[in-house]
């Protein structure tokens, strides 16, 4: 057989035959599956808890001329170390804190994934390990098993709390290096009393060494009165409390994360981090977004909105809810949840069934998305009403 031209186009060649196994992979990724929510094309999808309000004209027409003058010195590198976003990040988040953050204590990365996977990179590794409380966002423990840091777990309570004794009394049992914590939690959408989160920080000093990570990836939709972790930080050298901007802010697609922490955190980040981490254009994007915050966080109101609808009418359906302080819902109790996520993406609606027994997630969206859901819904268990067998 004839050896083939090397000069014949890539695309022409015959590949030999080659499947995963055939790779020199980890052994500890072997057999994983990666993260991923199904993207259908379907009129109504509220799998992924995006922000549903779109920017305006004029925050469009904004964000065009940032990036337009990125364009004109895109030979360069982008500033390093992001200063000015990161002083626009902790100007704004000063009044959820409830004191005056400093650049100093704010970083910033693409997405809060690539923030968590920097605190991991820094604080966990080979010979580490790392706790959570599930179900919770499952990209904690991907991304430490990507960084080859041993994941344990500890189980919720049947309401999806977290009891502060039991979760401090898990951390003198593990030994973590790093715990995490998610307020509001996701899929359970409900927030952390902060008596949590201080005897996780109490039990990670007794035991030392221990950083405590609360994910607020969806603070901006909690309900009144229910306070951020980020006004424990004073008190909390080893506290990391992180953010996004795809959720609150709409920005989804720019990937813009970050956290606020002690600025000796930060400067830990920096032996990890990559080089220009942040590109000119994802830095410009952001900080016009900040300056647009008020517009910007004005649809977090009516997200809310329909949030608070789905949680009052769900149970007139039959469903039962957790209560939410996040932009989703979590309901149920179905006999087969599977059975009603294809019940309701056959009339057109996609929720998020997380393989959780009995439950699924739905994002809350414009008006008349949110309608969609619960018309399909309602048509789903009135045809099978023994979907709701698990209901009291």
């Amino acid at each position: 057989m004839a050896r083939a031209d090397a000069r014949q186009p890539a695309a022409d060649r015959p590949w030999r035959p080659a499947t995963l196994d055939d790779l020199p992979l980890r052994d500890d990724l072997r057999g994983r599956s990666p993260y991923g929510a199904p993207q259908l094309e379907v009129p109504v999808r509220l799998n992924t808890n995006e922000n549903p309000y779109g920017p305006s004209a004029e925050l469009v027409d904004a964000l065009g001329k940032a990036a337009t003058l990125a364009a004109t010195e895109a030979n360069r590198y982008p500033e390093r170390e992001a200063e000015a976003l990161r002083a626009d990040l902790a100007y704004y988040l000063t009044p959820d804190a409830g004191f005056g953050l400093h650049t100093s204590q704010v970083w910033a990365a693409n997405g809060s994934n690539e923030v968590l996977q920097q605190l991991l990179q820094a604080f966990g590794g080979p010979g580490r390990r790392a706790l959570g409380f599930e179900p919770s966002y499952s990209m904690h423990r991907l991304i430490s098993l990507a960084t080859a840091t041993e994941w344990v777990a500890e189980d919720r309570a049947a309401d999806y709390t977290i009891d502060p004794v039991a979760a401090a009394d898990a951390v003198r049992r593990h030994r973590p290096s790093l715990v995490f914590l998610c307020s509001p939690n996701n899929p359970s959408a409900t927030a952390l009393p902060l008596d949590v989160v201080k005897a996780v920080c109490a039990a990670a000093e007794e035991i030392g060494g221990c950083m405590v990570l609360v994910d607020e990836a969806y603070a901006e939709f909690r309900r009144a009165g229910v306070p951020s972790a980020l006004t424990l930080l004073p008190e909390q050298p080893r506290l990391v409390v992180t953010r996004t901007m795809s959720k609150a802010f709409a920005l989804a697609g720019a990937r813009v994360g970050y956290l606020a922490a002690h600025p000796a955190v930060v400067d830990a980040l920096q032996l990890v981090r990559l080089p220009y981490h942040l590109s000119s254009f994802t830095q410009a994007v952001a900080r016009t977004a900040l300056a647009y915050a008020d517009e910007l966080l004005g649809t977090v109101e009516a997200v809310k909105a329909q949030r608070d609808r789905m949680v009052d009418e769900l149970p007139a359906l039959g469903a039962r809810v957790v209560p939410s302080d996040a932009n989703f819902v979590l309901f149920g109790l179905f006999s087969d949840q599977r059975a009603v996520w294809r019940g309701l993406l056959d009339a057109g609606v996609l929720v998020r069934d997380l393989s959780l027994p009995g439950w699924l997630r739905v994002t809350a969206g414009l008006p008349n998305e949110t309608e969609a859901f619960l018309g399909a819904l309602r048509g789903v268990l009135t045809e099978n009403p023994s979907l709701l067998a698990g209901a009291e």
